[in-house]
């Protein structure tokens, strides 16, 4: 099986993999946060998430844009020291002020260094491919960042659960919300992880190119007039239905599966499980998307993965864990999306990584807001069904790009 060996490749994948864990773990630490050192709503939570990630989004286009001048060297490693930064700076803001919003400034601010990281070390990772390769490259790029995001919350909260063995909130005695604890909780192995991203930052900060000389026609910019705007609108539109697929209905599987009597515990294995194969499939589909095809790989895909949406709602148990892993492993890989942006235009390939991946995120919150409004009003189980019809949408406007396998 192909594995890349690029040290290029191997310096970006292990930025993507911890900046993915600084940015997973953002949650977890709001969460301790709010019933330990700032007291904070549910609200004021998800405010500060959502903010973080439209950050990002947004700015990924344009540091794309500086990246295919320049190579991205400093930008990646900066925009990971960046995140290491910001992310560590929230929690002493939380302990030494209590403020909200002093807390929320650099909590926010990660995610304009994420926005730097993802269309670098997409760029890198694909320019360092082998011949034939660069799905195959993309795939394990992104392999990187989704074993970041899975490491990130867990190892944030074994630190602070090690570091606070024998110390109780007086919200979990029922002192309520505006009362401080007697004594203040201890973060201090938090703060060591900033450790953790000097290695990659290093890499980065020395592997990088600053120009990247095999892309020669990228140092004059690219041609706006020249872009293939049919085919670009086509891939949006498809992004957009596919992100109600995924990320979109994500969101929504432990309200489904609760609403059938799981626990806590089943609910959230079954949503991991959904997140597990997605990234490891994302490897086999990009080794067959450079045999057979970009588009042909992303449509079946899609096509395959829609029973398994329509059916999720009317099963429980064992074969609901089958389903929600069919799906999860069909719904799209997001590595193939950015190679299709980058194939359609080959010389702005860091502009095109950063614009996808933003459009990636960002259709993925409007997924989840199209679902929960669609569940308010006729059910949670028939809307499944809806991101079911969407996902062969999807399928179908991908059999109108142009094809390609390396």
């Amino acid at each position: 099986m192909y594995v890349p060996r690029s040290r290029l490749f191997w310096s970006v994948g292990l930025g993507h993999f911890t900046n993915d864990v600084f940015m997973s773990m953002g949650v977890v630490l709001l969460t301790f946060m709010s019933v330990s050192l700032l007291p904070m709503s549910n609200a004021q939570i998800g405010f500060a998430v959502s903010c973080t990630q439209l950050l990002g989004a947004l700015s990924q286009p344009f540091f794309g844009l500086r990246a295919d001048r320049d190579g991205g060297r400093w930008l990646g490693a900066g925009g990971l020291a960046w995140v290491a930064t910001m992310a560590l700076g929230a929690l002493l803001m939380a302990v030494v002020t209590r403020n909200y919003w002093l807390m929320f400034v650099p909590f926010v601010l990660t995610g304009l260094g994420s926005g730097a990281v993802h269309p670098v070390g997409a760029l890198q990772a694909a320019a360092s491919a082998e011949k034939q390769r660069v799905a195959s490259n993309m795939a394990f790029f992104f392999l990187m960042g989704q074993l970041g995001l899975a490491l990130g919350p867990t190892l944030v909260g074994v630190l602070l659960d090690l570091a606070n063995t024998h110390w109780l909130t007086p919200y979990q005695v029922g002192v309520g919300m505006n009362a401080l604890p007697p004594v203040l909780p201890n973060v201090t192995p938090v703060f060591f992880l900033g450790f953790m991203a000097l290695p990659a930052v290093l890499m980065m900060a020395t592997t990088i190119p600053r120009r990247r000389s095999a892309q020669k026609a990228q140092d004059k910019g690219f041609d706006w007039a020249s872009l293939p705007y049919k085919a670009l609108v086509i891939l949006a539109v498809m992004v957009l239905t596919r992100g109600i697929a995924s990320p979109g209905s994500i969101n929504f599987l432990p309200a489904l599966f609760q609403s059938k009597g799981w626990t806590p515990a089943h609910y959230g294995m079954i949503t991991s499980a959904f997140w597990l194969t997605s990234a490891f499939s994302g490897v086999l589909l990009g080794y067959m998307a450079d045999r057979f095809g970009r588009r042909a790989v992303v449509g079946w895909s899609m096509l395959a993965c829609a029973p398994a949406f329509f059916l999720l709602p009317s099963v429980d148990g064992a074969p609901a864990f089958v389903l929600v892993m069919l799906a999860g492993a069909l719904s799209g890989s997001p590595t193939l999306l950015v190679v299709i942006a980058q194939d359609l235009i080959p010389a702005g390939k860091g502009f095109a990584s950063g614009a996808m991946l933003g459009f990636i995120f960002g259709t993925g919150a409007l997924g989840s807001l199209f679902i929960g409004t669609l569940a308010d009003n006729i059910g949670l189980s028939a809307s499944f069904q809806w991101v079911a019809v969407l996902a062969a949408v999807s399928a179908v406007l991908t059999m109108f790009l142009p094809n390609k396998r390396a």
